[in-house]
């Protein structure tokens, strides 16, 4: 428990500081966020505002994360390593197509087949090595099974099970990135989830099978080390959220995005709650959705059934102010999230033990 306190209190500390020293690095290398000309009018006062913040975000989760392991003199695990992994490689991906978009100054960056190409192969890496490296009760990271709330099911095999990761990996940090639409808006979704993972991984430590043989024990390899880096991660964002909360002075960019959404997913994975993780992060599923219903009616009736999509622009051409939409969009986050843990916890048989 001390592990996840100084790690969620060191990585909010760096996002917070760190944060500001970005944005004047930013302002004085001249590299701001392009806006989409087609999109609403309002967001053309928001170009050159600061980008690329998710890189502080990336730096003050793996730090508070290593520094907590060195004050407490615990050793990290390879769950939290790999989960890290996948955050900080997704960062990369998204550094590289923010970098691009200032660099050359346009609203698009990588091409869609190369940035989902960076996604692929981190996620390969990630699946591949989730696998491997089992404990002294053989348990890896990830297993080949399906999960909602813990495995259920026959093992799908090591190809399927990489193919399914890869199509969540992508799933998750493309929903994350289509939520970032708004100041605030996926950071403060992001951040319950984070929270939420929190106190499942503390409820799957307490009621390890390695430690009990109740009948709903967990199988999950390292359940502490992954609410360090679920705590790490909420400070880190806590931090940034203060410097990106409406009206923004900086943005995560596709870096940010990307490695929020490596970061859940991750979580998900070495959880065993890939399942649960669609009620969680009910509010970036909502808003993919809306872009496929929007470009599904397109292409099916060439009518649109939102003023624009993703779906919180629809509400903005709709007259909604910005801090109202963000503001309702966390209380639908807050409900998925409250949702998902119930549903965790009713399938406890100690419902009233959080810690």
């Amino acid at each position: 428990m001390r592990t996840i306190i100084v790690a969620s209190a060191l990585s909010l500390i760096i996002g917070l500081l760190a944060t500001p020293v970005w944005i004047r690095v930013v302002r004085r290398l001249g590299y701001g966020q392009m806006v989409r000309e087609e999109g609403p009018q309002a967001h053309l006062s928001k170009r050159g505002t600061p980008t690329m913040g998710g890189t502080v975000l990336i730096v003050a989760a793996l730090a508070g994360y290593a520094i907590a392991h060195l004050a407490t003199l615990t050793p990290p695990t390879v769950s939290g390593v790999l989960v890290l992994f996948l955050m900080a490689g997704l960062g990369l991906v998204g550094f590289v197509d923010d970098y691009i978009k200032v660099f050359k100054q346009r609203s698009l960056g990588l091409r869609s087949g190369a940035k989902m190409i960076g996604i692929l192969i981190v996620g390969v890496v990630f699946a591949l090595l989730s696998l491997r490296f089992p404990d002294e009760y053989a348990i890896t990271p990830a297993t080949t099974h399906l999960s909602f709330l813990r495995d259920f099911g026959p093992s799908l095999g090591s190809l399927p099970f990489v193919l399914w990761a890869l199509a969540m990996i992508a799933g998750t940090s493309n929903a994350v990135n289509l939520t970032d639409g708004l100041d605030g808006l996926a950071a403060g979704a992001v951040g319950m989830v984070l929270g939420a993972y929190i106190l499942i991984s503390d409820r799957q430590l307490r009621g390890s099978c390695k430690l009990t043989l109740e009948p709903h024990c967990y199988t999950v390899r390292d359940p502490l080390d992954l609410a360090v880096v679920a705590a790490a991660a909420l400070g880190a964002l806590i931090g940034f959220l203060w410097w990106n909360a409406p009206p923004a002075k900086v943005f995560m960019g596709d870096t940010g995005s990307l490695a929020l959404g490596g970061v859940i997913v991750g979580l998900a994975l070495s959880t065993q709650t890939e399942m649960l993780l669609v009620i969680l992060a009910g509010l970036p599923v909502i808003i993919t959705l809306s872009v496929i219903v929007q470009v599904g009616s397109f292409k099916m009736t060439r009518r649109r059934v939102f003023k624009m999509a993703p779906l919180q622009h629809h509400f903005e051409l709709s007259g909604w102010a910005e801090t109202t939409i963000v503001v309702r969009f966390w209380l639908v986050s807050a409900l998925c999230v409250a949702t998902g843990l119930t549903l965790f916890y009713l399938d406890s048989p100690h419902l009233l033990v959080l810690f």
